[in-house]
This record gives C-alpha cells, sequence and structure tokens, in this order.
C-alpha cells in the first residue's frame, strides 16, 4: 500500500499508525507516488500503452468527475491545518480548469463536481484576472467559472463554498438551470460565541436569512452542510442553540462531525475541552433532529418525477444526491452513466425509491 495526501506531508504520523506501508508521500507527489510503485512493481516503458488520454486518468467512475479550481486557503480556522500543509490559495487559470472539463465530458463524464478548499475564493489570488476560454476573455472568479462550466452539457454541483456574499450570485444560474441548484456550505455551528472561537464568519440570523433568500430565488435548492458538536468550550446551551439553528433552517442534506484534536489545530489549545462522551452524545443528538427533517423533506418528494444518473443498474441519484455523501434514489433497471426519469413511490430518512418512467 502507497499512501499519499496531507497528512503525507507530516513525516513521522503515517508511519507510526501504519508501519507496513510501502511509501508514504505529501499531497500532489504524482512522481513520488510512480517512482514507488515501479520500485516494488517495475515494468518496462511502453510508448503506445503510456500514452495517457487527454481526460488525464481518474479513479472515479467513468460518468462523474471531481475538477480541482485551487489549492490551498486563505483561512486560519481554529480547526484546520490545511493552511499550514498546503500553504495559500492558489487559482488555476480559468482556461486550463474549462479545458479540463470540456475533455472530461468530451470523455463520457456527465457529473462535474468542483471542488477546493474554497470555492468561492476562486481568483481571489490573482485578482480575478482575465483568462481565456477558446479565445473569449473570462474572469477568473467563481460566477464566470459557473457560467463556462455551465455550457458544456453535463451537471455541473459545487462543494465546500464558503459563504462570502458574492455567492448569491450564482443562485439564479441553479434556477435557470445553467448548473445543479445544490450548494454544499460548511457553516460549522450557530452560535456566535463559538464560530469567534472557530474563527469563522457569519451569525445564525444571516444565514438564514440568505438561507430564505436562495430560496425563494431557486425554490428547488439543495443546501448541504457540515457541523462540529463538542468544539472546546462548547456548553450545553450553546449546543441547544444549534439545535435551533437546525430546527430553523431545515437544511437538506447535512453531516455531523465530534470534534477531533488534530494535532497541529490552534483548537487544541482553548480552554475547556468536551469530554468525548459528551462530543458524542451531541452528535447523537443532533443527528437525531437532522433525521426528522430529512425524513420530512424527502417524504415531500414522493408522487414527483425526478431526473436522476444512474450510478449502478437500481441505484442513481438526483440533482440533490452527491456522491459518497449524501442518499440515493433506488428502482429497477438502469444503465451506469445514463440518465433516467424515475417516479417516486417512497422515502426514508436518507434515500428515495421509485421505478422508471
Amino acid at each position: 500500500m502507497i499512501v499519499t495526501g496531507c497528512l503525507g506531508a507530516k513525516e513521522g504520523v503515517v508511519a507510526r499508525v501504519h508501519p507496513s506501508v510501502l511509501a508514504i508521500t505529501g499531497p500532489h507527489d504524482t512522481p513520488g507516488v510512480m517512482q514507488a510503485v515501479h520500485e516494488h512493481l517495475p515494468r518496462p516503458h511502453d510508448p503506445y500503452t503510456d500514452l495517457l488520454p487527454p481526460q488525464g486518468i481518474k479513479l472515479t467512475p467513468k460518468h462523474y468527475a471531481y475538477l480541482k479550481i485551487s489549492e490551498g486557503c486563505n483561512h486560519r480556522c481554529t480547526f484546520c491545518i490545511i493552511p499550514s500543509m498546503r500553504g495559500d490559495l492558489v487559482s488555476r487559470p480559468i482556461g486550463e480548469v474549462v479545458q479540463e472539463a470540456e475533455n472530461l465530458v468530451n470523455a463520457g463524464v456527465r457529473e462535474l463536481l468542483v471542488v477546493s478548499q474554497d470555492t468561492s475564493a476562486y481568483g481571489v489570488d490573482v485578482k480575478y484576472r482575465t483568462g481565456f476560454v477558446n479565445g473569449k476573455p473570462v474572469k477568473t472568479r467563481m460566477l464566470d467559472l459557473c457560467r463556462a462550466l455551465g455550457g458544456l452539457g453535463a451537471w455541473v454541483r459545487l462543494h465546500y463554498v464558503y459563504p462570502y456574499p458574492h455567492v448569491d450570485d450564482v443562485i439564479p444560474l441553479m434556477a435557470g438551470g445553467a448548473i445543479l441548484p445544490y450548494l454544499d456550505v460548511p457553516f460549522q455551528h450557530a452560535s456566535p460565541r463559538i464560530l469567534k472561537l472557530m474563527k469563522r464568519p457569519a451569525s445564525a440570523e444571516k444565514v438564514l436569512e440568505r438561507v430564505r433568500k436562495w430560496r425563494s430565488i431557486c425554490p428547488d435548492i439543495t443546501v448541504r452542510s457540515t457541523f462540529i458538536t463538542g468544539f472546546p468550550g462548547e456548553t450545553e446551551a450553546e449546543f441547544e442553540e444549534l439545535l435551533a439553528f437546525l430546527q430553523q433552517a431545515r437544511l437538506d442534506r447535512v453531516g455531523c462531525f465530534a470534534y477531533s484534536p488534530v494535532e497541529g489545530a490552534a483548537a487544541n489549545d482553548l480552554p475547556d475541552p468536551v469530554p468525548e462522551e459528551v462530543k458524542e452524545e451531541r452528535k447523537r443528538r443532533f443527528m437525531l433532529v437532522q433525521q426528522e427533517i430529512s425524513r420530512s423533506k424527502l417524504e415531500a418528494k414522493v408522487g414527483r418525477t425526478l431526473k436522476v444518473l444512474v450510478d449502478e443498474p437500481g441505484v442513481g441519484r438526483s440533482s440533490a444526491d452527491a456522491p459518497d455523501i449524501d442518499g440515493v434514489v433506488r428502482f429497477e433497471g438502469g444503465k451506469a452513466g445514463e440518465f433516467v426519469n424515475v417516479i417516486i413511490d417512497r422515502a426514508d430518512e436518507h434515500d428515495l425509491f421509485g421505478r422508471i418512467e
């Protein structure tokens, strides 16, 4: 086994836990990974089979792909160590990103999942300079990128969107069908004091107001978020504040993590750490509340006909479902990579069930 990624850049961390791995490299170290592979599995060079296809090599199924638009992050959230390992934001040239997307779509990709550490900050580091897409000048910023990607004929799904004010500008594109009505925004908490300790922006009131505005512009929008329970210093009252926010916001898709003291995170030095059993108990209570919200929202879709991208026979995803982290739509039949219309017959707290129209 070869381990590559963020933790590989921290000397000794992986090796202490998994001493049997063959090699450990940092993020984006393709040459290092391939060198390790060939040390243990040597092969002669073949000028025919070694030529990479235009879309490159990807590990996802043929019909969807992740499109990374930047590296690093300018924020210093106290629970996160990404900036210390990957540095500040570095945006990829917009022409390069769109060209990669075009190559992927031409190779059969039906869904592009836009990712980065901070998708909505795209272009900040280069002051939104003008790039070129198919010979036309285009600003290096999220809105212009979404417009360009929206013209490729594939589903476009936005992940890891920091809640800057200009995020509001992409909602009309979702309402118009250019990109999927899906927004992944990690709010993390609702208590003003905890958000301040996290070095996160906004307040619960402002978030609720914005979510209402997004839904008024695009009624079918799916808002996904993640939260942390048991952050150092979190009181029972502040946790109850988070639950009240959850009830008011009625977010469509939600993930929750009990706070984990990642080595090197500034939050580890905060006073009043929450006991492990309390963290987990709060996480359980949080997810029970969200399960009922999710069940109610999914049951409201019973009787509707949804466009579904088939991942494998009998299992697919609607516009509200990102791979691996959200629910699925279950039915009989279908072929991986094709779109089908599914009539929804029933729902549980996570998934939808129906039949192909």
